[in-house]
């Protein structure tokens, strides 16, 4: 699904890469301090592109998470869906699509710590060796906080 460097599907992502972490301790709250770790990721692609699995596990947190990307062609859109290893439930998926210039943008509804908070993926700085990935969250009407930034580096 991906041409000539335009982004517009996760075939990026197959494979095994090593993630460095950065992830408040609160994720609403931009002065809880950050904590920085490492995890390693492998993913895989189906249906020609158009599904995407992987797992990432964090050695240093005792836990791994799963996440399946699917692409929706009525839509246009993606859904990204995670779940790990420490509650075994899929959360509510985020919806979106790249863009031209090769970022991705997913949003969705969750909750956190008991709010309702919205939900932001973004994906950028992707090449055949590198890939950023960054998590954000609003309540309602609020600004964005972004909790969590993996940096992915081809292992």
């Amino acid at each position: 699904m991906s041409n000539a460097g335009v982004v517009d599907s996760f075939d990026f992502l197959d494979g095994r890469w090593s993630v460095h972490n950065r992830r408040l301790a609160d994720f609403l709250d931009p002065g809880s301090g950050w904590e920085e770790f490492d995890g390693h990721t492998t993913g895989r692609l189906h249906w020609g592109g158009r599904a995407h699995v992987d797992e990432i596990v964090f050695p240093s947190k005792g836990f791994s998470g799963l996440t399946l990307r699917l692409y929706e062609p009525e839509t246009g859109e993606w859904t990204l869906s995670w779940s790990d290893s420490r509650t075994g439930r899929l959360d509510p998926p985020v919806r979106g699509r790249w863009a031209g210039d090769g970022t991705g943008e997913f949003h969705g509804v969750d909750t956190y710590v008991g709010k309702d908070v919205r939900v932001r993926f973004r994906w950028s700085g992707i090449s055949a060796t590198t890939a950023r990935w960054e998590q954000a969250f609003a309540l309602d009407g609020g600004e964005w906080v972004t909790n969590w930034v993996m940096e992915f580096s081809r292992a």
